[in-house]
């Protein structure tokens, strides 16, 4: 199985491979004569053509291979291509590869235009999609850290979730930047300490970015539980759970992948080693999950309890409301890709992980901070305040200049 994301760079890395094994088994024959006897002028040496392996045999013998085992690259074929050995050296092919193995159909000009046009407009799309999100998580940082009455356990949950998701979309430049900048670089075969670099601090930042929403869970559930009082001596677990848990798990990828798969820029994810991020980011989703189903029974519970006051109520249909608009947040529309392959609904997937994905700093920023009862009624308190400053000040100003 090849190891690509891509499936130009699966024939790249083919041939790669196998031009590799032909190469290590020259040197071996070299090192310790595989064939007694044999020599330049008594037989043909192990050779690479470019496509296949030749293996060493004696003047007047030949072998014979079949074509290369690529999906969807060439076409199941039972043509062998053969090469005698001659004294003055292998021969030609016969068939020529062009003609014993024919290429599988390939789309059109057309075709490939559309597919790079689909793809620019994807990255033009998420890269606004971030840019806002960015735009809108440091505004949201600003104003939760400037107003002092808004320093709470509850809000500094807050400003680490926004940083999680600041540090995807600058993971994603990031990403995009020391892999894409320079279209004379070859991906496939990219292995670089940057590009490895860029991928671990893109795979820790998606990571803590599903635990932080998993804290984001984990504090509703406790409010409610707690009957809306928190205790500060929490935050120091979330901020474990937040930031600890996907620093250890990128720790033992990276160490994992420099021991056992030190291939290529570590960005495909037909590896097994790919399991390490995967599961952990799985496992929070579907604990996120459970969290929204047990929180919304929750609610569902106090709403109809005859014992709570209109004025509670209505604060829970708040909550419940809060809680169905946060269903994105807890990444419930992931699970609808958990389980599957890769390599299956890849264009609902790109738009679902990119396009989406993308704004979803901005929709966290709006629903946490902008759209805050509370965070308005401090902003308009304080703009308040601000304008008697101003009119103060002027009228001092213009009393000093009249009784000057």
């Amino acid at each position: 199985k090849v190891r690509a994301t891509h499936p130009d760079c699966s024939v790249v890395l083919y041939f790669q491979e196998r031009e590799a094994e032909c190469l290590e088994m020259i040197r071996s024959e070299r090192q310790t004569s595989a064939l007694p006897g044999l020599s330049q002028q008594q037989g043909c040496l192990t050779e690479w053509d470019g496509v296949s392996c030749w293996s060493a045999v004696p003047v007047g013998q030949s072998r014979a291979v079949a074509c290369p085992d690529i999906l969807h690259v060439f076409k199941k074929s039972k043509a062998l291509i053969r090469r005698d050995c001659t004294e003055s050296g292998w021969s030609f092919p016969s068939p020529p590869y062009y003609n014993a193995c024919e290429l599988e159909a390939v789309g059109s000009n057309n075709d490939t235009e559309a597919k790079a046009s689909y793809f620019v407009t994807m990255k033009v799309l998420y890269t606004c999609g971030y840019s806002t999100s960015l735009a809108a998580l440091f505004l949201a940082i600003g104003i939760f850290s400037c107003f002092r009455k808004l320093h709470c356990t509850r809000n500094s949950i807050h400003i680490h979730f926004f940083t999680s998701f600041i540090l995807r979309g600058a993971a994603v430049f990031v990403k995009d930047t020391v892999l894409f900048s320079d279209e004379s670089v070859d991906h496939c075969t990219m292995s670089t300490v940057n590009c490895k670099a860029a991928i671990a601090f893109f795979q820790y930042s998606v990571l803590a970015n599903f635990y932080w929403l998993l804290v984001e869970g984990m504090y509703l559930q406790t409010l409610l539980l707690l009957t809306f009082t928190s205790d500060k001596r929490y935050i120091w677990w979330y901020i474990l759970i937040g930031w600890g848990v996907p620093m250890l798990t990128v720790c033992v990828w990276v160490v994992t992948r420099l021991q056992y798969d030190d291939h290529g820029c570590w960005d495909d994810y037909t590896s097994l080693y790919w399991w390490v991020i995967k599961a952990p980011i799985l496992l929070a989703i579907f604990v996120n999950f459970l969290i929204f189903l047990n929180v919304t029974r929750m609610l569902a519970q106090k709403i109809r309890s005859p014992g709570i006051s209109k004025n509670y109520k209505q604060q829970y249909m708040r909550l419940t409301k809060s809680t169905l608009l946060l269903i994105p947040l807890f990444g419930v529309h992931y699970v609808v890709f958990a389980l599957f392959p890769e390599h299956i609904g890849v264009d609902a997937r790109l738009y679902f992980e990119l396009v989406l994905g993308s704004y979803q700093g901005f929709l966290v920023a709006l629903l946490y901070c902008f759209l805050n009862g509370e965070v308005q009624a401090e902003i308009k308190r304080n703009w308040g305040k601000w304008q008697s400053s101003m009119e103060s000040n002027v009228f001092n100003l213009a009393t000093q200049d009249f009784t000057a």
